[in-house]
C-alpha cells in the first residue's frame, strides 16, 4: 500500500470553505439539515415548505440553490467528489505524485468522505443493484469524476506513463467510472476492521487498471492488429 499518501478527512472540505458567504452557508445548512431529516425519518420531507419551516428558514432560500429534493440529492453526491478533488490538490506534495499515486490519493481520500457519511450513503443505496448503476443522483458526481480522470489521462500521456492509443484512450475514463462504482460497492459491503479490505481492494484495482493501460502487451496487440489490417490481402 502507498502508506506515504496522506489520507484526507471530511474536514478538508470545511477548510476549503473557510471564506464562504452567507448564501453558500445557507446552502450547506439546507444540505446537512436534509440529510439529517432523511436519516431521522427514513423518507423525504412532505414538501419543501414543511422542510424549510422545520429548519427555520424561508422556502425561497431552498430554491435559490435547488429545484427539488432530487436535485439536492444530486448535489450531495457531487459535493463528495468535489471535496475530495479540492482536498488532494490542496496538499503541497500532490503535484509531485505520478498518475498512479494521484489516483490512489483520490480513492483513499474519497473513502474518508464515504466513512464520514456512511449512514446516509447506505440509506440512499440500500435498494440499489450491485455496482450502484441505478442511481440517477450520481449524474453530476459522474461528470465531476470523469473530468478528474480525463485530466489524469492527459497528464499520463504527457509524462509517458500512459501511451496515446487512437479510439481506445478516449474510453479509459468510462472504465475508471466502473472502477469507482466497484470500490463504492465493495466498501458498502465491507465489514472488516477499519475497512481494511477496501483499502486493499483500492490498491489492487488501481494497480491492475494502470498496469493494463501502461505500455506493454496491449501495445503489441494493437501494433499487430494494425499490421494485419494494413496487409490484408
Amino acid at each position: 500500500m502507498y502508506t506515504t499518501l496522506k489520507p484526507y478527512t471530511i474536514m478538508a472540505k470545511t477548510a476549503q470553505k473557510s471564506g464562504t458567504t452567507s448564501k453558500s452557508n445557507s446552502r450547506d445548512k439546507i444540505i446537512e439539515s436534509y440529510k439529517e431529516y432523511k436519516l431521522m425519518h427514513g423518507e423525504q420531507p412532505a414538501s419543501v415548505f414543511a422542510f424549510m419551516k422545520s429548519v427555520k428558514m424561508k422556502e425561497e432560500q431552498f430554491f435559490e440553490h435547488f429545484s427539488s429534493f432530487h436535485s439536492l440529492e444530486a448535489v450531495v453526491w457531487e459535493d463528495m467528489i468535489s471535496s475530495v478533488i479540492h482536498a488532494i490538490h490542496a496538499d503541497e506534495n500532490y503535484g509531485e505524485f505520478n498518475v498512479r499515486e494521484k489516483l490512489l490519493s483520490f480513492y483513499y481520500t474519497f473513502l474518508e468522505v464515504l466513512k464520514a457519511n456512511r449512514s446516509y450513503v447506505l440509506m440512499e443505496t440500500i435498494n440499489s443493484k450491485p455496482g450502484f448503476k441505478e442511481q440517477p443522483a450520481f449524474k453530476n458526481m459522474k461528470m465531476a469524476y470523469l473530468d478528474f480522470v480525463h485530466g489524469l489521462m492527459i497528464e499520463g500521456n504527457d509524462t509517458g506513463e500512459i501511451p496515446k492509443r487512437p479510439f481506445i484512450s478516449d474510453q479509459y475514463k468510462q472504465g475508471f467510472w466502473l472502477q469507482l462504482l466497484f470500490i463504492m460497492n465493495f466498501w458498502k459491503n465491507d465489514d472488516s476492521k477499519g475497512f481494511e479490505n477496501t483499502d486493499a481492494a483500492v490498491e489492487k484495482a488501481v494497480n491492475l487498471s494502470l498496469d493494463l493501460i501502461e505500455k506493454g502487451p496491449l501495445d503489441s496487440i494493437i501494433d499487430f492488429a494494425k499490421f494485419l489490417y494494413q496487409n490484408k490481402g
